[in-house]
């Protein structure tokens, strides 16, 4: 019932700047907190960054000060700006987001299939 669709994943130069979009679509009463993920090849997916209905935002030590997490709730669409690229960055990133769908009273995360993300040295 609900589709999370993240864009705007490709390869970039360290020091350069990527902005990401992930747009919600389906049976959508309302979101709540949404956040991005990412995974590297052999690594533990980790949280980077999620903000909240309200807008409250909070960031993983590693991307603080680098990116920004953002929402436009008229348009169910969550942003990830990236700047001061690193390699470390490279990563497969996750949409991710807490959903109240038609008939239900009580939020479940969905999530996108991913874009990648790649950093050159």
């Amino acid at each position: 019932q609900v589709q999370l669709v993240e864009s705007g994943g490709g390869l970039v130069q360290a020091g350069g700047s990527l902005r990401l979009s992930c747009a919600a679509s389906g049976s959508i009463v309302s979101i709540n907190a949404m956040g991005w993920y990412r995974q590297a090849p052999g690594k533990q997916r980790e949280l980077v960054a999620t903000i909240t209905s309200g807008g409250s935002t909070n960031y993983a030590d590693s991307v603080k000060g680098r990116f920004a997490i953002s929402r436009d709730n008229a348009k169910n669409t969550m942003y990830l700006q990236m700047n001061s690229l690193k390699p470390e960055d490279t990563a497969a990133y996750y949409c991710n987001a807490k959903i109240i769908i038609s008939g239900s009273a009580f939020p479940r995360n969905y999530w996108g299939q991913g874009t990648q993300v790649t950093v050159s040295s």
